[in-house]
């Protein structure tokens, strides 16, 4: 790595090896730890790159270990020295620079440090105290890596798509509102008076016309803003690798993604990703996994049941049957577990929406189960084969509306494999999920609303259901799914303005709505505008994944938490009455129910 000289440094700390045995070495870092055995004193110094054991020997220099004696946590410091080789004995495996360490002859200290209010390597910090002193936490290796590694990848996929013919364009960070599906961040205009900018929550309509305006392969890594409730995998403001391609079908964007998806694991992973990757339909990956981005790492598929139990004697199950819903179930082989594990369980599904859950436990000489009495024998050894149930294996069943029971049971998949242990953090298993619904019905809005958003184009042999039956259009679009996470999505986009009306019409917008809210998109429609279609990547959840990360935050550098608050500014706060006043606007509390 290349370093600085205005300090005289000559390496960076984690990068000193053998191969520097004996040379002079000029290092700038900060105190990691300091142990004194009086005549000596050993260092270990940190920067970015990791960290090196410097050494304070009276017999060479006691003015010297003075100065090292008042040495403290997180002290900037400036070293040289040189290198020698540790004995065989005391290599310390553990640490990149392990073999050796540096006997000091200088020492500068650059600037002292206040006892930090957590050790840099106690793992046991709370998360909102480490989020306070967020560039202390960023001083932790787990952490640091995770933001380096998250530059690496950036990196990597910018050479990639520069020499695929992709031109890296940036478009507007104030630009107009319009329903895309969560709530905007809106920002009040000075100039127009009562009007509102809003924060993009992706760059989907100006890709789109960058495609009109024929730049043909077009991709940034743009900044995008959400204001909607936050998750593990969630953010108010994230980072996509966003992309779009013109005259290309689904296979082509599939394709390119594939092969950036090989070169980033290859260059910063070192790791060879097996292409083309398995795909699966929205709905088979609904009534197989019970999640429309499902965790294939561990087996455990789902069994939909109506047939064995539609005339059964348990009312729950005829119920959903009549009216058009699903029981499914898995086995839960050698789980053993205690009735009240299962209540536990049953708790799960009650959080996802299922009314109930119902079980069937398979013993060396009994079956067991609460919905036994309303099941026949043969009802219930029917379940039994086509789950593949055997002694010690424990049946989950849930019973409800299509949806509902399926991503019940999907989480409940989980939870199993979470307490089995079922699932391999080695592993590195990619999917693609394809045909989804172009619209879904919302209840609470009592209207269809885009699965995706408004510009997926409905599948050709489709579009004559949008007036007819909406619900069973499906649509050209296409995520990647990682380990159980949803790491992009995409289609391929509406380019006819006859087909985004028609569209708009199905989603219950007038002509009027749409045009206020999109004419801009319509009106560049007029003006040849070619096939095109692409794909955007949520980066922060892909580093989330890559580094086995279990919360988003640790991939980004200043995150917020839950309640879309940073800790360490106090960001959202207050303003002043005279700035409020400048933008025509004033605070009225909200009234509470």
């Amino acid at each position: 790595m290349l370093v600085s000289n205005s300090f005289g440094r000559t390496n960076m700390c984690g990068e000193v090896t053998a191969a520097e045995k004996g040379k002079k070495v000029v290092l700038l870092g900060w105190v990691q730890r300091r142990r004194d055995l009086g005549s000596l004193i050993f260092l270990w110094l940190r920067d970015r790159t990791g960290i090196v054991q410097v050494v304070f020997d009276s017999a060479r220099d006691e003015k010297l270990l003075n100065v090292a004696s008042d040495l403290r946590s997180e002290y900037v410091i400036k070293v040289s020295g040189n290198v020698e080789l540790r004995d065989e004995k005391n290599i310390n495996r553990d640490l990149k620079t392990g073999e050796i360490e540096v006997i000091a002859e200088e020492i500068e200290i650059l600037n002292k440090s206040e006892t930090p209010p957590f050790g840099i390597e106690d793992e046991t910090v709370s998360e909102t105290l480490r989020l306070q002193y967020r560039y202390l936490d960023l001083r932790r290796e787990k952490v640091r890596s995770t933001i380096m590694k998250k530059a690496q990848v950036a990196s990597s996929v910018r050479s990639f798509l520069d020499k695929d013919g992709f031109i890296d364009i940036e478009t507007p960070i104030l630009t107009k509102s319009t329903p895309e599906g969560a709530r905007d961040y809106l920002v009040p205009s000075r100039i127009h008076e009562s009007s509102f900018y809003a924060l993009p929550q992706s760059p989907q309509l100006f890709k789109q016309l960058l495609m009109v305006a024929g730049f043909d392969k077009y991709y940034q890594l743009a900044r995008c803003f959400r204001d909607e409730d936050l998750r593990a995998d969630r953010q108010p403001e994230f980072t996509q690798i966003d992309m779009e391609m013109s005259f290309v079908d689904m296979e082509d964007v599939i394709s390119v993604n594939e092969r950036l998806l090989k070169h980033v694991f290859r260059e910063t992973m070192d790791m060879e990703i097996e292409i083309p990757f398995r795909r699966l339909t929205f709905k088979d990956a609904m009534e197989t996994y019970g999640s429309d981005k499902p965790d294939t790492r561990f087996d455990m598929k789902i069994s939909i049941i109506n047939d064995l139990v539609e005339k059964c004697g348990f009312k729950v199950f005829t119920d959903a049957c009549e009216a058009g819903g699903t029981v499914c179930a898995i086995n839960a082989s050698q789980a053993g577990f205690s009735r009240k594990e299962i209540d536990k369980l049953a708790d799960v599904a009650k959080l996802y929406g299922a009314k109930g859950l119902a079980w069937i436990a398979i013993d060396e000489n009994e079956v067991r189960s609460p919905i036994a009495k309303f099941l026949s024998e043969e009802e219930i050894k029917s379940i039994i084969d086509k789950l593949a149930a055997k002694a010690g294996d424990i049946i989950l069943i849930v019973a409800d509306e299509w949806e509902r029971a399926l991503n019940a049971m999907g989480q409940l998949r989980l939870e199993v494999a979470r307490k089995l242990n079922l699932i391999d953090n080695d592993k590195y298993n990619f999917l693609w999920v394809v045909d989804f619904p172009l619209l879904e019905y919302n209840e609470e809005q009592g209207r269809y609303t885009a699965k995706h958003h408004p510009f997926c184009s409905p599948m050709d042999e489709d579009f004559d259901l949008l007036e007819t039956a909406p619900e069973k259009v499906r649509a050209k679009a296409y995520d990647i799914v990682l380990n159980g996470n949803e790491i992009g999505g995409g289609s391929i986009r509406i380019h006819k303005a006859e087909v985004q009306e028609k569209v708009f019409e199905a989603l219950g917008f007038t002509k009027e709505q749409a045009n206020n809210q999109f004419g801009f998109l319509l009106n560049a429609f007029k003006y040849g505008t070619p096939p095109h279609g692409g794909l955007a990547y949520g980066l922060d959840r892909m580093i989330m994944v890559m580094t086995k990360s279990d919360n988003i935050r640790d991939a980004i550098a200043f995150p917020k938490i839950k309640s879309a608050a940073c800790l360490m500014t106090d960001a959202p706060s207050l303003v002043s009455e005279a700035q409020l006043d400048e933008l025509g606007i004033a605070v009225v509390e909200k009234k509470k129910g």
